[in-house]
């Protein structure tokens, strides 16, 4: 088991001891910056010419500058753009001004965990990770409350490694619900895996197939989306409170039956054989090898399959719906909508 950190933990005065520079301004990196401010931390925030984030974050009272200015004045480096832009702005902004005695820090392993960045010997090399979008990372903050989030040392050259992770830990606001202990690896490969076979791609998959069961048997295609899509959060916000034994608890006996005996029969020895299948191409690399390889070439086949995918009949009958409950909040993407990282 890992030890698990919290506030009583970290020191708050070692990263306010520092120039913080937070590389990309998007879901994690407004959060971070942000709370770190709030936490008294000299933040500047690293964009490209031209970012739209930069009218953000001036907008919020942060300081700007290009990427390599900010690296060369920080002390700790945190990089928040997308795992694939990662390694080029690494190369080209950040590489020539690190020196002994920084930091760099991530909120994702992929590109130490798949040695698309090899930082330096002298520096100290730290992750730590919310478990949770960056919006909530600064809504939880402003509220007194926090996120979980995961905290992990590739190299310590200063011997203060992690205790300077767990002060930025703290400055963000994780601390008070509880920063576990891991390595990059468990980290990235856990993450991926949990990406695919549940959070993303098995939970998509699950629900399109079973609106699709539904609607090609004759029912009502509004009246799929209430039972496959609308009521999965109401099942999920059951869980997260009190895990399945709470859900379990909270709906029906039918229901719970049902639970039983189904769910053994879609979650087969077949199915657990591809997750294996999955697990084993994010450990051996095979994975992170194809994305990389689909970046290289400028995305074809991922845009194509976001484009089809954003058109599935789910997707069209659900925005209507949704558009007749204002509770909700409800978003309709724009065709051109790029889609986006940490």
């Amino acid at each position: 088991m890992g030890r698990t950190f919290y506030d009583a933990d970290a020191d708050l005065g070692l990263i306010r001891a520092c120039k913080v520079g937070i590389v990309g301004y998007g879901s994690q990196g407004h959060a971070h910056a942000l709370n770190l401010r709030d936490s008294g931390v000299d933040v500047r925030v690293g964009l490209r010419p031209g970012s739209a984030g930069i009218a953000r974050a001036e907008a919020e009272g942060l300081a700007t500058a290009p990427v390599a200015d900010v690296a060369q004045w920080a002390d700790v480096i945190m990089i928040l753009a997308p795992d694939t832009a990662q390694p080029r702005i690494y190369r080209d902004s950040i590489a020539p001004y690190l020196k002994a005695g920084k930091t760099l820090m991530f909120a994702h392993g992929f590109n130490i965990r798949y040695g698309t960045i090899t930082p330096p010997d002298g520096v100290d090399v730290s992750l730590v990770a919310p478990k949770s979008p960056g919006h909530r990372v600064r809504e939880t903050y402003q509220s007194g409350e926090g996120t979980p989030a995961l905290v992990a040392v590739e190299h310590d050259a200063s011997g203060q490694a992690l205790a300077r992770a767990l002060s930025y830990a703290k400055g963000i606001g994780c601390t008070r619900a509880g920063v576990l202990e891991t390595t990059f690896t468990e980290e990235t490969e856990t993450d991926l895996f949990g990406e695919q076979a549940v959070l993303c791609g098995g939970v998509s998959a699950l629900v399109k197939a079973a609106f699709e069961t539904l609607v090609n048997a004759g029912y009502q295609p509004e009246l799929a989306y209430f039972e496959c899509m609308h009521e999965l959060k109401l099942i999920v916000d059951l869980m997260y409170r009190g895990g399945l034994n709470y859900m379990r608890y909270s709906v029906s006996d039918t229901a719970e039956y049902g639970d039983y005996i189904a769910g053994p029969r879609l979650v087969d020895d077949r199915v657990r054989a591809t997750m294996k299948d999955l697990l084993t191409a994010i450990q051996d690399g095979s994975f992170a090898a194809a994305w990389v390889a689909e970046n290289e070439t400028g995305q074809p086949w991922f845009k194509e399959e976001r484009r089809r995918q954003r058109h599935h009949l789910i997707e069209d009958v659900g925005a209507k719906l949704r558009r007749g409950m204002s509770f909700l909040d409800p978003v309709e993407m724009p065709e051109d909508a790029p889609g986006g990282g940490r």
